[in-house]
């Protein structure tokens, strides 16, 4: 099975770091992606459509988080979507839909970005590529692998496949 995210677009506040007794740290931002409005075959105008996204970023890209991302920044996120349910002050259940990043890369402008432009994540695992999607130049990704997570953030089975495609 695959649960992969791959999103290009602009941060829509600045993120909310927060760094744990061990020393953990973790991003949390907002970022919207925007389709286009067209026209559909029999002329019907279809609007522009926004989606908003939460990223959640862990260790060496929350870091990065701190330091190089800031609302209006493009990037491109690669992820996995992640579901989580929490009860409220009123003891009401709620579902937060959340993409924990894999892998962020800074798009623009060098100078928008005040700093290199790709940041992956630590574990070095190189996902196959299925989709023609713009890919950040494998050289400089910075990712973060299931093996960094936190333990009550896992739930992984075992290894993830490698698929010839």
């Amino acid at each position: 099975m695959i649960n992969k995210a791959i999103l290009v677009g602009n941060v829509g506040r600045d993120p909310e770091i927060r760094y744990f007794d061990n020393d953990q740290a973790v991003a949390n931002f907002s970022l919207a992606t925007t389709e286009r409005s067209f026209k559909t075959r029999d002329g019907q105008e279809i609007p522009e459509r926004t989606e908003w996204h939460n990223i959640v970023a862990w260790r060496g890209l929350a870091k990065l988080a701190e330091n190089y991302i800031k609302k209006g920044t493009q990037l491109y996120i690669e992820g996995k979507i992640k579901t989580r349910s929490y009860d409220d002050a009123n003891g009401v259940k709620k579902y937060a839909t959340e993409i924990v990043a894999d892998v962020i890369q800074l798009l623009g402008r060098k100078s928008d970005n005040d700093g290199s432009s790709t940041y992956p994540s630590q574990s070095g695992g190189q996902p196959a590529s299925t989709s023609s999607a713009p890919r950040p130049p494998e050289s400089n990704k910075v990712q973060n692998g299931p093996d960094k997570q936190p333990d009550f953030l896992s739930d992984d089975n075992g290894p993830e496949d490698d698929l010839p495609f």
